[in-house]
């Protein structure tokens, strides 16, 4: 029988552990405005569900002196939790532990974690706030990044991976999160960079702060590897929640059904005069979108980045949905090599996780010149059509407006396996636009004319009324219905309860080669 002294030991054991590397660690932590490890875990998961396991291990490093530098728990946080009430496991790097930095440890309580939560089939979230490995230990630590990098590969598509960044990540640090699903970064104190200023000066010359070479704005506006940008670390946080809210467990199961108050048959009559009368006249795809999911909540992904294409998740019917929607607000909506990737990444994480594709469709064409020939959009494009056609979840399509040449194929057609495939009286789908259709079709009747202008203007308008319509598609069964736009949201619900035991597979093999 344990005695009363056993009894204490153990709760002094255990409140050691949650001090990290002390008092006075923490408080400047605080200063620098940022919360710890656990105050972290604390704010993530639901309220008292936090079960740390690994709590009294310490590092086995006997060389520099470490012998005499023992902390509970070593530099991360392991364990689970729930949030909302589902199971969700959980790593949180200690800055206050040698910065943060990882070991062999450090690492072995992460793939434990990363283990358990394959086992179990729930999420992996993971709080990064390291300065790197730790040179200490060589190429032990080394070793450590390289495990975790496995796990996070073979969990890929088996359960969902998030990462937060709430302080420095560099190095080899970088690739976990990069490897994962969903990349969230705290504005001016998130840094991600795989060599840091002081070696790209002393290599390229170049003169760079943290927050031009790696912050949060970088990340989400030009590179693309930062998917959300919070406020704060709270903020960071609760946007993790919420995006868990619209996630099953794993690839076994489906998404949460949410039940709604939001009427499945309401319509929205503004959606009847939203298209402007000129074909070239931009408008916001965001504002159908809202419109047509449940209560205009939409949780948009990359939001900052190639913003021609807006991806999110929302619920219609309460069921969850990814979104995909050509921006004709930004560029006339035109694909280019970074919008055609965040696409095709979003797609194949929705396929992954048995989440429905919908599609707003407005597109010209791809991004002409040299820039983007040079960069790949060949290859690119190709990445956002294997996305597509490999997807087996329901894809439903809504053609708003244009639908011209390539982008039409890429854009989740009836030929590469899209379910249901509706059309707007508005919409126009064909090879190009009236303008430059005229132009190769009537080139030398045009330039024979009395009055060239005014002939092309003529022909232009005969061919928008006989091509420029979602009718000769329609005729051809390439589009399944010509609706009025108020009814899109009911005919999207009704088409994804249509589609809910829907099955389909793809030829059996290894894995596809996708054009990276």
């Amino acid at each position: 029988m344990a005695t009363d002294s056993q009894f204490d030991a153990l709760r002094q054991l255990k409140e050691k552990a949650k001090l990290g590397g002390g008092l006075d660690r923490i408080a400047a932590h605080h200063k620098r405005g940022r919360l710890t490890a656990r105050e972290r875990l604390d704010l993530l998961l639901d309220k008292g569900s936090f079960r740390e396991v690994d709590a009294f291990v310490t590092h086995r490093t006997t060389d520099f002196g470490l012998s005499q530098q023992q902390y509970l728990a070593d530099s991360v946080v392991t364990g689970w939790g729930t949030v909302a009430g589902r199971l969700t496991f959980v790593f949180s790097q200690d800055f206050t532990v040698f910065g943060g930095s990882l070991g062999e440890v450090h690492s072995e309580k992460i793939c434990k974690i990363m283990d358990m939560a394959m086992k179990s089939g729930a999420p992996v979230i993971g709080l990064n706030d390291s300065g790197g490995a730790r040179i200490q230990e060589g190429v032990v630590s080394l070793g450590g990044y390289a495990d975790i990098f496995l796990r996070n590969t073979l969990a890929s598509g088996v359960i969902p991976q998030i990462s937060a960044i709430m302080g420095p990540c560099a190095g080899g640090a970088v690739y976990s999160p990069a490897l994962t699903d969903f990349i969230f970064m705290v504005k001016n104190s998130s840094y991600m960079f795989v060599t840091g200023p002081d070696v790209v000066k002393s290599v390229t010359h170049e003169d760079v702060t943290f927050e031009d070479l790696g912050g949060a704005g970088v990340h989400s506006e030009t590179s693309g590897v930062c998917h959300y940008v919070a406020e704060n670390e709270a903020d960071a946080l609760y946007l993790i929640r919420k995006l868990l809210a619209y996630l099953p467990q794993n690839n076994m199961e489906d998404p949460p059904f949410v039940p709604t108050s939001d009427d499945p048959l309401r319509t929205e009559a503004v959606l009847d005069t939203l298209i402007p009368d000129n074909p070239n006249k931009p408008y916001d795809m965001k504002d159908v979108i809202r419109l047509v999911v449940d209560d205009g909540d939409f949780f948009e992904i990359h939001e900052r980045y190639a913003t021609n294409i807006v991806v999110g998740f929302a619920r219609l019917g309460g069921h969850t949905v990814g979104l995909i929607a050509n921006q004709p607000a930004v560029l006339a909506g035109v694909l280019d090599i970074n919008a055609s990737e965040k696409a095709a990444r979003f797609i194949r994480f929705c396929d992954c996780f048995n989440i429905p594709l919908v599609t707003f469709e407005d597109v010209p064409g791809f991004m002409p010149g040299t820039a983007q020939e040079r960069g790949g959009i060949i290859r690119s494009g190709a990445k956002l059509l294997y996305a597509y056609c490999e997807a087996t979840v329901p894809k439903l399509t809504v053609i708003t407006r244009k639908a011209y040449g390539g982008a039409y194929d890429v854009m989740s057609p009836k030929h590469i396996r899209g379910d249901l495939n509706l059309a707007w009286p508005t919409a126009e789908i064909a090879v190009m636009g009236p303008d430059g259709a005229v132009n190769i079709i009537f080139r030398k009747e045009i330039a024979e004319a009395e009055d060239p202008v005014a002939r092309k203007a003529e022909l232009v308008r005969e061919y928008r009324e006989k091509f420029a319509n979602p009718y000769v598609a329609a005729s051809r069964g390439y589009v399944d219905d010509v609706i009025e736009p108020h009814e899109t949201r009911a005919r999207l619900i009704n088409g994804l309860e249509m589609l809910q035991n829907k099955r389909d597979s793809n030829p059996q093999k290894k894995h596809g080669n996708i054009p990276l």
